[in-house]
Parts: C-alpha cells; structure tokens; sequence
C-alpha cells in the first residue's frame, strides 16, 4: 500500500501495532466534519419542504423526487466512488467530494426551480458518495492499533447516527429563522475547513500499485444494480405491491448477479467477492444490514407517532427524537470497552439483545403510556444497536486488506442503506397490516388506510386511528425486536473466532 504523510503514527515501546498520535486524533476529526454533514443531509429537508414547495411550487413527483434524490444517488455511487479512491488516494477522492459538496450546496441553495433542486441534491448526493467511504477507509489507514482503532470506528458510528438525527433539528431552527436555502449554505464552513486541514493532516493512500484501471463498466452495473432494488423497495413500502417497483427490483437483482459474476472475473475487481468468504467481513455486512432493517422500520413510525399521535410540532418533535441518542453517547464507548476484554461476537450478541428489549417493552405501550417510558425505551434500542453496529463496522474494517479499505467501507455502508429500505417496507406493511386490522369497519376508507387520511376527518375516526396506529407501533416493536433476536444469534454463530 502506498501511503504518504509527513508524520505517521508513532510506535511504541517494543513489538507491537503502530500507535497513533495526536497527529492521527486530530485529522479523525477533520472526517468527522463531513461525515457529520453527508449524513446530516439525508434528514436535513423534512422541515424545510414546506417552505420550498412555497416558493418553488414543484408538483407532488417533483416533490419526491428533491427528498428521495439524494438518498438513491449516494446509495447507488457508494461502490464506485470506494473502489475509485482505492485507485486515485482516498484523501484526493475525501477533498474532491468536498469541494462538490461546497458547490452543490451553493447551488441546491440559490436553485430558481424544482428541476434545478432537483439536480443540486443529486450533485450532492455525487459528493457524499466521495465523501462517506473515504472517511472509514482512511480510519483504517490512520489507525492501525486495533484498540485505537476501535475507538476511531465508536466514533465514526456515533458522529453519523447523530448526524440523521440532528438533520431535522437543524433544518426546523434555520427554516425558523432564515429561508429555506439556509439548510445547504451551513455546509459551506465545514467543507471549507476540511478543505484546508485536510491536505496538512491526512495521509494519502490507495492500493498497491493503483489497483488496476478503473472499470467504467462495473460502476456502471454497480449504480443498476442498486438503484432500481432501493428505489423498488422503498415504492413497494409507500404505495404496496405494484408492477413497475416489483420489476424494478427483479431488474436490480439481476444485475447485481452480473456486477457480482463479472468481479469474479476482471483482474481488478471493484468488490473482492473473497471478502465475503471471510466471516468477520460477510457476517458484519449482513448483522448491520438487519440492524439497519430494525432502525429505520422503527423510526418512521416513531416520527408519526410524536406528531399525529401526541400532536407535538414538527420541531417539537424532532427535539423529542434526540433523547434517544443519549442511550448511544453511553452504550458505544462502554461496548467498546466490553470488547476489550470479552470476544466481541458475544458482545454485539449482547448488543442486539438490548435492542430486542428495548423493542419489546414498546410492544405494549398504549395511549396511556406516558412520553418518557417511549422514549426510554428508544435509548435503550438505540445504544444497543448502535453499540453493535460500532463493533460490526470495526471487525469488517479489520478484516479488509488495506488496499481494500474504500471498497470494503462503501460495500458495508451499501449495505446499510439496503436495510433501512427493507426496514420501511417489510415492519411498514406489519405497521399498515396492523393499522388497517384495528381500525373499525365502519370507518372511511381513506381513514383505515393511514393516520394522515384519518385526520382529515372528525374526532371519533381520529382518536380511533390514533389507537389503531399505536397499536401498529406495537406490532412493528414486535417485529423489529425479532429482527434484532436474529441478528444476536447470526452475530455469535457467525463472527466469533473459530478454534
């Protein structure tokens, strides 16, 4: 692997890992800076549609098109933009995605129509791409101490689950105070600053001998592969079973056995499929996937539930949805610290494990149930899971060659953003099954099939909803909390060493 920098990591006192130094602790947090801001932006809009939809007047898919755009554009380029920075350096890939993140903000910001929107969240969504992978592969450059290592990825893990939950606080105070193209200009400082700190504290680094020329074609199969399943998966969950998404799906499927079938045959392959023959990589992929099946699957539940249940402001809410990452700020560096000393197998097992009861003690929560027993419970979900989640993202980084290090980050991260789509439609249609069974026959049709049909109608049909719907919370728990069962049972069966 080639890898300059004008100070490396110091060694310490006799044999061992090379130690890094302040140096190193100072440039992990220059990546927190973007990595805070790529995964700020995948929330940062949910309180600023309104304003935009004022002003810019986009039609309903238009409408769809600036939330989701970004999300798909990331999730599709994440694959090529790791394999490339494995061939060109990690850190001129980190600053190039930077200064197309500064740009499309400027222009996402001052956009005069929807098309234009439009097409600066998917120059964003281009940057983030860059951005994402780069940050975790160069983590595993910088630290090559497994414990301080470990350290680095409770980090990486807790900066980015704050950063989806911070987006919507932020946005509703700026929409508060100042237009709607103040939620991208925030970008602009910390880009700028990563864009001067980063040439002076971090290394470049790619793989041996550049890993090859880069082959247009994968990334081409790569980005038609994912697309159309994320796309697919998520329009099953809003709209139900329909041709088109289910061809959608099928279609990206197929090609991910053509992308997968051509890696085994180039000599540079963007994915190595041996990865996946090793069970501390495959085996994390996959647990982080199902953790991100119960996250998300939960989450879109828990939003409607602050606002049309409890009748909280979106604001309000958004503030309310915090409390739960106070379980993570906790339970992260504590598992870190566990896995010192106990195999880490078992305690992501663990991990999962509080997550399933946190999940289940929601399962029974009714009207009556007070605020803060709901949202007890979601710090108790939240750190157990991301607390497993860390431990998942630090064996797979370990796991992979140095060379590796993008395309490892972005196929675990590909897998990430997988689960939350499977997460919104499989626990959503146990949500919408459970809704439309509870609500009583009698009622309008629009109002047994969600929450927000209900509300346009009067109180006795609402306040049925409103329990119809926390009985669907219930039964989502449910599922999320088997989810999490599985994955602590796959966590012990599959990444623990074998004798």
């Amino acid at each position: 692997m080639t890898l300059t920098s004008s100070t490396g990591p110091t060694t310490g006192p006799g044999p061992g890992p090379v130690r890094a130094g302040r140096r190193e602790w100072g440039a992990l947090g220059v990546l927190m800076l973007p990595l805070l801001l790529v995964s700020m932006d995948i929330s940062v809009l949910y309180f600023a549609v309104p304003a935009i939809s004022a002003d810019l007047r986009p039609g309903a898919t238009e409408q769809l098109w600036i939330l989701d755009t970004y999300g798909f554009v990331l999730a599709g380029l994440l694959v090529t933009m790791g394999a490339l920075g494995d061939r060109i350096g990690r850190r001129r890939v980190l600053l190039g995605g930077a200064a197309l993140f500064g740009v499309a903000s400027v222009a996402a910001a001052y956009a005069g129509s929807p098309g234009a929107l439009i097409g600066a969240r998917a120059l964003l969504g281009v940057a983030g791409a860059c951005l994402m992978p780069a940050t975790l592969a160069l983590i595993r450059v910088l630290f090559v101490d497994p414990g301080q290592r470990a350290k680095a990825v409770t980090l990486w893990t807790s900066v980015m689950a704050s950063g989806i939950a911070l987006g919507p606080v932020v946005s509703g105070a700026l929409v508060e105070h100042f237009w709607w193209g103040s939620v991208f200009l925030v970008n602009l400082p910390a880009m700028a600053l990563l864009l001067v700190l980063g040439p002076l504290l971090l290394p470049e680094s790619r793989g041996e001998g550049g890993g090859g020329r880069f082959d247009v074609v994968s990334a081409l199969l790569s980005l038609g592969a994912v697309l159309p399943v994320i796309h697919g998966i998520k329009e099953v969950a809003k709209d139900g079973w329909a041709p088109l998404p289910v061809a959608g799906v099928a279609a990206g499927v197929l090609l991910a056995v053509v992308f997968a079938r051509r890696q085994g045959r180039v000599a540079h392959p963007m994915v190595d499929l041996g990865l996946f023959r090793n069970r501390a990589y495959g085996g994390a992929v996959l647990v982080n996937l199902l953790a991100m099946v119960a996250t998300v699957g939960y989450a879109v539940f828990l939003t409607q539930y602050l606002q049309s249940v409890l009748g909280r402001s979106p604001f309000e809410a958004a503030l309310w949805s915090l409390v739960p990452t106070a379980g993570v700020l906790v339970a992260a560096p504590l598992a870190a610290g566990i896995a010192r000393r106990v195999e880490r197998a078992y305690v992501m097992g663990a991990g999962f494990l509080v997550a399933a009861g946190g999940f289940s003690w929601l399962v029974g929560i009714d009207r009556g149930t007070p605020l803060w027993g709901v949202l007890v419970a979601g710090a108790v979900y939240a750190g157990g899971l991301v607390s497993a989640m860390t431990l998942a993202n630090e064996l797979a980084l370990g796991a992979a060659p140095p060379e590796r290090a993008g395309s490892a980050a972005a196929v675990l991260e590909s897998g990430q953003e997988l689960g939350g789509a499977l997460g919104m439609a499989v626990l959503g249609s146990v949500g919408a099954a459970v809704y439309t069974a509870a609500m009583p026959a009698s009622a309008p049709a629009a109002a047994r099939e969600t929450l927000g049909g209900a509300l346009a109608f009067g109180p006795p049909v609402v306040d049925a909803a409103r329990s119809a719907f926390v009985e669907a919370m219930g039964g989502v728990a449910l599922g999320a909390a088997v989810v999490m069962v599985g994955a602590a049972v796959l966590a012990v069966v599959l990444l623990r060493p074998r004798r």
